[in-house]
């Protein structure tokens, strides 16, 4: 299956090189360019792509907020954002947005190529060494409901899965530590993504935070 692809980026040469680097993969086409922030939402809900690689800082509309409207009008529409910024309140800003993914540009080639297949898929990645940053940016942050849900309509025991989802582990570790087979581990996280209408997995994290299940490590 072919992975579309829109590249959302102000600077042409990197526009150009992604293009060149992802038309030599086959398995993933770069149908639309954005230079700013308006053109990748106008893109986005034309082409319908299956992928928008986002930068962050462009003129006029900026990444986060084009990320939001993008993610707001289609979610079928995945963003995988790719930017020089990685400052705590950029990564969560565009997590919040509805970004599915969050890379640095220094990232290797096939660690980017593999992260918007993954994005596609319907999956969640965030850069390993950015998995902290997004811990501690959410220090401080009052537990709150939010719009997307509330802990009222969880049972129990997907409390417990939503507390070891934020604690970043995967569906193995969590039914190693639950007692219970890896295959019942995900099918209690794909119940909590449709409770609390939250669209991957990192976003459940967040919640996971936000609802004060799991305290950020300092």
């Amino acid at each position: 299956m072919t992975i579309s692809v829109v590249l959302a980026d102000d600077q042409p040469l990197i526009r150009a090189g992604l293009r060149v680097l992802l038309t030599d993969t086959g398995d993933l086409r770069v149908v639309g360019e954005a230079g700013d922030g308006f053109e990748a939402v106008l893109l986005a809900a034309s082409l319908r792509p299956d992928v928008v690689v986002m930068d962050l800082r462009m003129p006029g509309l900026e990444g986060i907020e084009a990320t939001r409207r993008i993610t707001a009008h289609d979610p079928g529409v995945r963003v995988l954002v790719l930017t020089t910024f990685d400052d705590d309140e950029s990564l969560y800003g565009a997590l919040q947005a509805g970004a599915s993914g969050f890379l640095v540009k220094d990232v290797a080639l096939e660690d980017m190529l593999s992260a918007i297949r993954v994005v596609a898929a319907g999956d969640a990645l965030i850069a390993p060494r950015l998995t902290r940053r997004l811990m501690n940016a959410l220090t401080g942050r009052v537990a709150r409901p939010t719009a997307r849900g509330s802990l009222s309509v969880v049972t129990d025991r997907e409390r417990e899965v939503l507390t070891l989802v934020g604690r970043g582990l995967s569906n193995a570790e969590i039914g190693a530590e639950l007692v219970i087979s890896a295959a019942t581990a995900k099918a209690h996280v794909s119940r909590l993504l449709t409770k609390l209408d939250a669209r991957d997995r990192v976003q459940l994290v967040i919640q996971a935070y936000e609802f004060g299940l799991v305290k950020p490590t300092r």
